[in-house]
């Protein structure tokens, strides 16, 4: 019989848990200062195990260890891969990079290639959890909870359970896997053993209204069944109340959007202007003097009237932006969306939750910059009952530069974010090459730092999913560069 690593191997580390990062730090740090060559150790996971931790040698105090931070981020995420050999790897890893400091940048080292897939692999499942996991309610009054089971490829419940207590705060909840279980009292989160399926409620009364929300808003002009697939893969249909529409709807979707382009454009109902007048009053059109606001809210409640160019007419608001006034970073975008021109704030809607998905990941706390657009009202043309963005143009950008300069003027921000074409153009003054540009800092005359990349809009743009997953990744390598940008 062919002998194992742990047969073979003459150290083993014994780990608490499958994500035990500070466990295999630790060892990992103590056998590396000892000069103990990867294949030496063997690693195993023993929760239950009495006799205390591995026995392993002190590191040594006089041997310096220095590896990239990059390298200690990533680490903490591959350990969350289901690979049982992962553990290793990532030691072995480490082993390299004591004496080649540049592996993590050669792209086509194996290692390299190997730890790259594992780490899309694990960020995958954490945006599949976050887009799929379904709540159940059982109790009533002081007992009302929810449950939900969800089904991950890794282990990342616990990696994950912070983003669903800032999600649903004010729920108690429970997050049921075979692997592990996340609950939240509403002032505690608790990692606790994995579950079984059967442990969770049958079907909610909430559920059919959740069917019922799905089906309104599926657009059959936009489908594409292969790229729904791989965003929404069958393995999740189990246990999706939504899934079980699906069929149906694929069938009669060619008829649906013939009617839907059949009809005309809508008009607002009769109430409209009575409501926006009540709620949104504006001063007349004469009145476009320029403002002297000492802050952020009164600059805001002066755009309120803006006239600056004719945007304002079919908007429904102006669309200011927002943040602390002393944020050191100010991202800027390039227009209010549909739901942004209904709720009054800016990055609120489908480009806005993969925007705050991945500040998330990049450990940027939203609430601590100031986000806002480059023009400050939604530009659209009406298709039916919907409103489609349209790109503003050179004279709308200028026409809103006004009031960008004048947020920048009170911000006084360290960095500026460019979200996009449209954002570069109106803080340089210019026409831009994002693409050939991307992840460039350029200074403007007056010394601020401005900062290129994409619009979140063109990740939720791209049909095919791997290549959808690509690009997030690199935005996301954006945000980290811009997280360090924060620091220095």
């Amino acid at each position: 019989m062919a002998k194992t690593q742990l047969d073979l191997a003459s150290h083993l580390v014994r780990l608490e848990s499958q994500t035990d990062f500070a466990g295999w730090r630790d060892a990992a740090r103590r056998l590396a200062t000892n000069d103990i060559p990867p294949e030496d150790v063997a690693w195993q996971v023993e929760p239950d195990r009495e006799d205390g931790a591995s026995e392993l040698p002190a590191a040594q105090a006089d041997v310096r260890l220095v590896v990239p931070r990059d390298f200690i981020e990533r680490a903490e995420t591959v350990i969350c891969h289901c690979d049982p050999e992962r553990f290793g790897f990532l030691y072995r890893l480490l082993w390299r990079l004591r004496s080649e400091p540049k592996l993590l940048s050669i792209a086509t080292d194996p290692d390299i290639r190997r730890l790259e897939a594992m780490e899309k692999a694990v960020h995958r499942d954490i945006h599949k959890m976050r887009a799929f996991v379904r709540f159940r309610k059982i109790g009533e009054g002081a007992d009302e909870r929810y449950v939900a089971w969800f089904e991950p490829d890794h282990y990342i419940v616990e990696r994950n359970a912070d983003f669903f207590v800032r999600r649903f705060t004010g729920m108690r909840w429970t997050i049921l896997t075979a692997h592990a279980s996340a609950d939240w009292d509403g002032e505690r989160l608790a990692m606790g053993p994995g579950a079984a399926k059967r442990d969770t409620p049958a079907e909610d009364d909430a559920e059919a209204l959740w069917r019922t929300y799905f089906e309104n808003i599926f657009n059959p002009a936009r489908l594409k069944v292969k790229a729904m697939q791989k965003e929404m893969p069958k393995k999740y249909w189990r246990n999706l109340p939504e899934a079980s529409l699906i069929p149906d709807l694929i069938a009669g979707a060619d008829k649906a959007a013939s009617d839907m382009i059949a009809r005309m454009p809508t008009s607002p109902a009769p109430h409209h202007a009575k409501v926006k007048a009540k709620h949104w009053p504006t001063p007349e059109p004469s009145d476009v003097a320029a403002p002297e606001a000492d802050d952020i809210p009164e600059l805001r409640e002066e755009a309120k009237g803006c006239r600056r160019c004719p945007l304002w007419r079919d908007a429904t608001q102006t669309v200011f932006g927002e943040g602390p006034e002393n944020a050191d970073v100010i991202f800027v975008g390039e227009q209010p969306g549909d739901q942004e021109d209904l709720a009054g704030k800016p990055f609120v809607g489908p480009a806005g939750k993969v925007f705050d998905s991945i500040l998330d990941d990049a450990a940027i706390d939203r609430r601590k910059v100031y986000v806002t657009n480059a023009v400050k009202h939604f530009k659209f043309e009406p298709r039916g009952k919907r409103r489609i963005h349209s790109k503003p143009n050179a004279g709308e950008i200028q026409a809103c530069r006004w009031w960008l300069d004048k947020e920048l003027d009170l911000v006084k921000p360290n960095l500026v974010v460019a979200l996009g074409a449209t954002a570069a153009q109106s803080l340089l003054g210019k026409a831009v090459p994002i693409t050939k540009m991307r992840g460039d800092v350029v200074e403007r005359e007056d010394g601020l730092r401005v900062f290129l990349t994409i619009h979140p809009s063109f990740i939720l743009r791209i049909r095919e999913q791997e290549d959808k997953e690509a690009e997030r990744e690199r935005f996301l390598e954006d945000m980290r560069k811009i997280k360090h940008l924060m620091g220095a």
